[in-house]
């Protein structure tokens, strides 16, 4: 099982009427480590351009891994380590992925997930590890200075959030139930 954040890129068999892709392949996803099994998919529209989610995740025992994608528009894919003790604790990575470089990210447990969108009408789609668990989703403040995410907004723009994700706790503020398992932070593309 891997802790790593991995940037995957699904090859494309093109020809003249389109193309073809293959997004999620067991054996194939097991090799990169990605052992969860999903259990559940998710699908999300967001109409404006600066639509903001997160940073969202699930804590144990209803923590969740993620694989992400972008099936219309472009995304700003981020995810912040939240696991107690690691040495990139608050730390991010991001990458952008859209429908058209079919790119998804997988984000591990112990990490903090959250999107804006660069596009009108983007859709979203990811599986997840574990059933979602009201009693157990948690967040973080979007724009916490202790972080720094560079979202790439239009200058002096403010994303469009929901009320929950604008009264997000600081990550100060959050006593994290992850345990770092020895692998720091960094984006691995595959």
């Amino acid at each position: 099982m891997t802790f790593k954040v991995l940037l995957l890129r699904p090859k494309r068999f093109g020809d003249d009427r389109g193309w073809f892709s293959e997004v999620y392949n067991e054996k194939a996803f097991s090799g990169y480590g990605i052992t969860y099994r999903f259990v559940q998919d998710n699908h999300s529209l967001s109409v404006p351009v600066g639509t903001l989610r997160g940073l969202h995740f699930q804590t144990p025992p209803f923590e969740q891994a993620k694989l992400v994608r972008c099936i219309r528009g472009r995304i700003f894919d981020v995810a912040v380590d939240i696991r107690h003790g690691s040495p990139t604790f608050g730390r991010w990575v991001g990458a952008e992925l859209s429908a058209e470089n079919g790119h998804q990210l997988y984000v591990p447990v112990g990490f903090a997930h959250g999107f804006v969108t660069l596009e009108p009408s983007t859709e979203v789609t990811y599986k997840v590890s574990n059933l979602y668990s009201p009693e157990n989703d948690g967040g973080i403040l979007w724009n916490d200075p202790e972080i720094g995410i560079e979202w790439p907004l239009p200058q002096g723009a403010d994303p469009i959030l929901s009320l929950k994700d604008g009264r997000q706790p600081p990550l100060r503020d959050f006593d994290s139930p992850f345990d770092y398992d020895g692998t720091p932070l960094e984006l691995v593309e595959v």
